[in-house]
């Protein structure tokens, strides 16, 4: 039964519990010449790293990655940051530990996100686009990927359930840019948003850790994606072979640049509006996951690697949370509790 987890623990506090390896590596001072065994340890709310100083050679043998261990350490600043010394390593059998004690999840559930999802698919009015769509979303050899898979290895939404999250987050956003800006094409926009990542189901896998398949090193999901996506184009008749290639310009071009891997720049309005969607998305989650995940009285997280930079706790800057706003002040506790990323679904459905 694990006790402690990462989000939990405190300079000085001593730590019995189990968790997931999520790296191993014996390393050796070029200085000194002595060595030690460092690991990454993981639940579902973290990682640290941890150090063991001492008679580590034998134990080192008894695990390895991706397999959980029970451990007995003190946890320690250094440099600023939380890691462990570890002092003991058991390993644990299969049937003492629940794996989702280990994985990071989607905070949302995953049945209303994929009913969200199949919502936004089930309104579409192009009927080549909606039999497309229905033809991933209802295909039972995806379904099951597409309600586990991470969006991200670290960058954003890198945790199970994390691509179906991305996903519905931006139809929401979808919906509202096609209200301010009439002139998308919704139906084509939400091909680009349900299909653009689809890859990552079988360019990330995700049973213990989250990891590069050899498909994914070899292809990278935006192949992965594009052939996936006209395999299912081919397979229904008199597919526009125009709509088709609309749509794999979206897939392609979603990153946006060619330094950032897209192998063709956006080139529709369409294409335009899924970068920019796609790019703040993912943004805005890599912040939230620095900021939630920020402790103590700092005004300052740690570095953000997806955006390169430390980020303001303005919680903190501002006083114990209020941040002055007479609108903020004024609305209270009032607002809508969401139920999935971008709140209540638009009964007017896509156009």
């Amino acid at each position: 039964m694990k006790s402690h987890y990462v989000s939990d623990l405190q300079d000085g506090q001593a730590v019995t519990s189990l968790f997931l390896v999520a790296a191993k590596e014996i390393r050796t001072s070029q200085r000194s010449g002595k060595s030690w065994l460092e690991l990454a340890l993981r639940d579902r709310t973290g990682s640290i790293p941890a150090k063991m100083w001492d008679n580590f050679e034998a134990l080192a043998k008894t695990f390895e990655a991706n397999e959980v261990i029970q451990i007995r350490g003190r946890v320690k600043l250094y440099n600023g940051q939380k890691e462990m010394t570890l002092e003991q390593i058991v390993s644990v059998a299969a049937r003492d530990y629940e794996l989702a004690d280990f994985l990071a999840h989607t905070k949302f559930d995953v049945e209303k996100l994929f009913a969200e999802l199949g919502a936004a698919v089930g309104a579409v009015r192009n009927p080549w686009i909606k039999r497309l769509l229905e033809s991933v979303v209802n295909d039972p050899a995806i379904v099951p990927k597409l309600k586990r898979a991470p969006a991200a290895m670290s960058m954003h939404h890198a945790f199970v359930g994390g691509l179906l999250e991305h996903t519905v987050s931006l139809i929401a956003l979808g919906r509202a840019i096609v209200a301010h800006y009439p002139e998308l094409d919704a139906d084509v926009l939400l091909a680009g948003i349900v299909l653009h990542d689809v890859g990552k189901i079988d360019e990330l896998s995700y049973e213990r850790a989250t990891n590069y398949t050899t498909a994914g090193r070899l292809l990278g999901h935006i192949t992965i994606g594009t052939l996936l996506v006209r395999e299912k184009i081919k397979a229904i008749p008199g597919f526009p072979e125009p709509l088709a290639i609309l749509i794999e310009h979206l897939i392609l071009s979603h990153h946006g640049t060619y330094e950032f891997g897209s192998p063709s720049l956006p080139q529709t309005r369409e294409a335009i509006a899924l970068h920019f969607l796609d790019d703040m998305d993912s943004k805005m989650a890599a912040m939230r996951a620095t900021l939630e995940g920020a402790s103590g009285g700092e005004e300052w997280t740690e570095r953000n690697p997806a955006l390169h930079r430390a980020l303001l706790r303005t919680d903190k800057f501002l006083g114990g949370g209020d941040s002055g706003h007479p609108a903020e002040a004024a609305a209270g506790d009032s607002s809508p509790q969401r139920t999935v990323p971008g709140g209540p679904r638009n009964s007017g459905g896509a156009r």
